[in-house]
C-alpha cells in the first residue's frame, strides 16, 4: 500500500472555496425556485378543483336525464 501524499494547500483551498461557493449557489437557487414552486402548486390545486366541480355537475346533470320520466 502507497503512503498518503501531502495534497498542495492551494488545492485545498480551491477545493473548499468550490465546495463553499456550491453551497451558496444551491441556498440563493433554492430560495429563488421555492416561492415559484408554491405558485405552481396552487395554480394546479385551483385547476383540480375546478376539475371537480365540473365532473359533479356533469354527474348531476346525467343523473338528472336517468330520472326522467320517459324511460
Amino acid at each position: 500500500m502507497v503512503p498518503p501524499v501531502q495534497v498542495s494547500p492551494l488545492i485545498k483551498l480551491g477545493r473548499y472555496s468550490a465546495l463553499v461557493v456550491g453551497i451558496a449557489y444551491g441556498a440563493k437557487r433554492y430560495s429563488y425556485l421555492k416561492p415559484r414552486a408554491e405558485e405552481e402548486r396552487r395554480v394546479a390545486e385551483e385547476e383540480k378543483k375546478r376539475q371537480d366541480e365540473l365532473k359533479r355537475i356533469e354527474r348531476e346533470l346525467a343523473e338528472a336525464r336517468d330520472d326522467s320520466i320517459l324511460k
